[in-house]
């Protein structure tokens, strides 16, 4: 007689298994423990086998004969239901090692020449606009129209920038799949034209000098966190990057040599980059000092003196001074020198190596590192000094490099 549930619940253990038959090779193995188990015998090559259809009540009664029903389907098209299981396991454990997510991390693990905010960044488009609808599927089964979608979803907020850049990010992962030998096409080629043209957009910077001297005023005279009035006054003097300042720790300086060495580790172009420091900068780092010299960071974070100050923390302050997104930036210190110097009648080459610009040519780079640092060292105190001009609101017009002596 077939099973019904009121049985099932009734039927107590005994000290041996019991087999409560359901008919049609399915039964409920009642073992001594209480537990209890469907089971599905059935014979494939004059072998009997038997195949587990989970525990109850898990698996009801129903859904039980389901399981059954479908395996009597398999045996009379041929096929070995345990086999078939243990193909579609393998199979399915196949994708789950070659699926998009699991391709990207071995990727970014890779990626020793990449930067540390590079890389930071790199993740955070992966897992926030990449992965939540992409990341478990098989890399070699993502075609460029789930592509597209992907990358419309980023256009329709407005942030076409990202959108080809994740487009370029994902194309890198997927041409790494295909040398590992896990996908055979990158769908990102085929979508060439498809997305809307991204539009260049400067970082905003202050460069006419007269601002330039209100600037440095109103960075004299802010009245937040010391740490960051410190870095917000060291920034325009040696105008590294945004990340490359506010990570900067006390063991890369040598302030008796007035120099700064962050390791290549650190640098966008993951070669080490020598920053001459002029006087103004070595005073505003001795003056630092006595607060945040026994840690590890030079502008350690409010929350943890253990990590940096936020990447978010200058920007602020400059907003706080009434400097909004449009006018300056961050990074705005960098465009302002740059501008500046090259105004003054300095090389460009010598110019490009203090913002540390990569050289395509690596003869000529090599060139570069080792015969600019006497030039660069004199520019940082030029520049030093015409700052300082421009902040007691002196003369204005830029100190060509001629007569710096």
């Amino acid at each position: 007689m077939a099973l019904t549930d009121t049985a099932i619940r009734k039927a107590k253990p005994t000290d041996k298994p019991q087999k409560l038959s359901d008919g049609l090779g399915l039964y409920l193995l009642l073992n001594p423990n209480g537990s209890r188990w469907w089971r599905f015998d059935y014979r494939f090559d004059s072998k009997r086998k038997t195949l587990s259809m989970g525990t109850y009540p898990e698996t009801g009664l129903a859904s039980a004969r389901e399981k059954r029903d479908l395996a009597r389907g398999q045996l009379q098209s041929g096929i070995d239901p345990g086999t078939h299981r243990k193909a579609t396991k393998a199979a399915g454990e196949e994708r789950a090692t070659n699926s998009f997510s699991v391709i990207a991390e071995e990727w970014l693990a890779k990626q020793q020449n990449m930067s540390p905010a590079t890389l930071e960044k790199a993740r955070w488009t992966l897992d926030s606009l990449v992965n939540p609808w992409i990341g478990n599927r098989p890399i070699s089964e993502i075609d460029a129209p789930e592509m597209l979608k992907l990358l419309r979803r980023i256009e329709e907020r407005g942030a076409h920038e990202t959108a080809h850049r994740t487009k370029q990010r994902c194309g890198q992962i997927f041409r790494y799949a295909i040398a590992t030998g896990r996908a055979r096409h990158d769908p990102t080629a085929d979508l060439r034209g498809a997305l809307t043209p991204a539009k260049v957009k400067h970082r905003a910077a202050i460069t006419d000098p007269s601002k330039v001297g209100e600037l440095l005023r109103a960075i004299d005279g802010y009245t937040g966190s010391f740490v960051v009035r410190s870095a917000l006054k060291l920034a325009p003097l040696l105008f590294v990057r945004p990340g490359e300042l506010r990570q900067a720790e006390w063991t890369e300086f040598d302030l008796d040599a007035a120099e700064w060495r962050i390791p290549a580790r650190k640098m966008k172009m993951r070669e080490l980059h020598i920053v001459p420091l002029p006087d103004q900068a070595v005073a505003i780092l001795h003056e630092l000092h006595p607060l945040t010299g026994r840690g590890q960071f030079v502008f350690p974070g409010e929350r943890s003196r253990q990590r940096p100050m936020s990447d978010a923390a200058v920007n602020a302050a400059l907003r706080r001074m009434g400097f909004d997104k449009d006018t300056m930036t961050g990074h705005g210190f960098r465009a302002m020198a740059s501008t500046q110097l090259n105004e003054m009648g300095w090389s460009p080459d010598v110019i490009e190596r203090q913002l540390a610009h990569a050289e395509r040519n690596k003869v000529r780079a090599a060139y570069n590192r080792a015969q600019y640092l006497a030039e660069r060292r004199k520019m940082m105190l030029v520049w030093a000094d015409y700052l300082e001009t421009l902040k007691v609101g002196g003369n204005v017009v830029a100190i060509h490099k001629k007569k710096a002596g």
